[in-house]
């Protein structure tokens, strides 16, 4: 049976079982069951790196890593692929920084991944490469003579070619992406955004392979398993931690990473609109953020940072009491696990991304839920995961009336409308499964031909 081959920018840790909510590692369970190479960056920066990969094993799955030097890591990671290609696929295109030089270490380093991945690789290989991090791997792997089937996960949103074309090498990356056998998004707006741009971009053979490659196949998680982890954490120390923490109020609860794309300060901004509009609900209900800090280094996140903290300072200044805290937001990840128990308890799961590929979260607030008495999800209309959701409340995240009315809804929903809801949920969940999403994938990619080095 051929080898499955997985390369993404990051490669977690061989000893570590638990994930943080979402990851990677989480969605791919069912393709790691067989035997695996796992290639990708290490994480670590080294004053010159090496192209000899180091590596580890756990069970069936081989990881191999390789360091990056300092060099590198600023054009390829912090450079073209968070400064531009980042905010471009998000629709941001105010925030889209472009420099010829991070893009030429950008398409340097997906060299060097590919130079130390092709020794590696086996005739019978399936390679499979994630996240636009690695747009251009696949054409480098061609470059070299690999022959093995190549398919390529977008997990973020692709864009309208008015939207993409602005990136100076928009045709390039174009071009990268119809080297693959396989090119998966999330959602059919992405997928016929792409179209777009490779018939707009492209002609010919290339444009063909493009239309032909691409497919919508939304990723999803393992709803079954996640309702277990959330029914046993709700019994340990933190979430009883928490629960006594509320007196009796309900909870509003939000888990992103501390990204612009996540919508955080409208989000702040509904609440605090919630809090003026239906001033019963003060000190009867309580809104936990959390949102773990990322990508320091670049200055749009360090603002966003600065912005929400003086957000919270504003709005916890405003309806405080000496017993109450409206808004508890914290900047350091919690355990998925611990999460879940989390999620459990709270009677709202507010997701609003302003653009997101598809957004776990939601799925794992709504597996988490208590079948008898569960919680209402509000949604984003720009998060991937609407388009199969569509039994939460969608809200468009730029409204913030909308939003603050959403969650007025929600908790003063009645229990047999959010049992009707939150089965319609699972349903879908459940169609949608992570296994799913392997299984479809990849068995798009094997039933493609071998094709010659380009």
């Amino acid at each position: 049976m051929a080898r499955l081959v997985i390369v993404s920018n990051r490669v977690p840790a061989p000893a570590r079982r638990d994930q943080t909510a979402g990851g990677l590692a989480v969605v791919l369970e069912e393709a790691l069951k067989g035997d695996v190479l796992w290639f990708g960056w290490s994480g670590r920066r080294v004053p010159e790196a090496s192209s000899k990969p180091s590596s580890a094993t756990r069970g069936t799955i081989t990881f191999a890593t390789i360091d990056l030097s300092e060099s590198d890591y600023q054009s390829y990671y912090a450079g073209f692929a968070n400064r531009s290609l980042w905010p471009l696929l998000h629709y941001r295109t105010g925030l889209v920084a472009f420099s010829r030089e991070e893009y030429k270490g950008y398409r340097a380093t997906n060299r060097k991944f590919a130079e130390a991945l092709m020794p590696l690789l086996r005739p019978d290989d399936i390679v499979w490469i994630h996240d636009y991090h690695l747009i251009p791997l696949g054409h480098s792997l061609r470059e070299q003579g690999c022959r093995q089937r190549i398919g390529f996960f977008l997990h973020i949103p692709f864009p309208p070619l008015s939207v993409f074309d602005i990136l100076p090498p928009a045709r390039e990356l174009i071009v990268d992406l119809a080297t693959y056998d396989v090119v998966g998004f999330q959602t059919n707006e992405d997928r016929d955004n792409f179209q777009g741009c490779a018939r707009s971009l492209l002609d010919g053979n290339q444009r063909a392979q493009a239309l032909t490659a691409s497919v919508a196949i939304p990723v999803g998680i393992d709803g079954k398993a996640f309702a277990r982890m959330a029914e046993t954490s709700r019994m340990n120390a933190e979430s009883h931690r928490l629960k006594h923490s509320l007196v009796g109020r309900r909870l509003i609860i939000g888990a992103d990473r501390l990204d612009y794309s996540k919508g955080l300060p409208q989000r702040f901004e509904a609440y605090s609109e919630l809090l003026e509009t239906h001033a019963d609900y003060r000190e009867k209900i309580s809104f936990l953020q959390i949102a773990p800090r990322s990508r320091e280094e670049v200055t749009e996140y360090r603002d966003l940072k600065r912005g929400l903290d003086r957000l919270t300072g504003r709005i916890n200044g405003k309806y405080a009491e000496f017993d109450w805290v409206p808004l508890r937001y914290m900047t350091h990840g919690l355990s998925r696990k611990l999460l879940a128990g989390f999620f459990r308890m709270a009677a709202i799961g507010l997701v609003t991304p302003l653009r997101d590929g598809m957004n776990l979260v939601a799925m794992e607030y709504v597996a988490a839920q208590d079948e008898d008495d569960p919680g209402v999800l509000v949604l984003s209309r720009f998060a991937g995961a609407a388009a199969s959701l569509d039994a939460a409340l969608i809200v468009n995240p730029f409204d913030t009336s909308a939003v603050a009315e959403a969650i007025h809804q929600g908790l003063m929903m009645p229990r047999e409308e959010r049992r009707t809801r939150w089965l319609n949920l699972m349903d879908r969940i459940e169609q949608d499964s992570a296994a799913s999403w392997c299984r479809r994938f990849l068995a798009r990619l094997t039933d493609t031909k071998l094709r010659a080095a380009s």
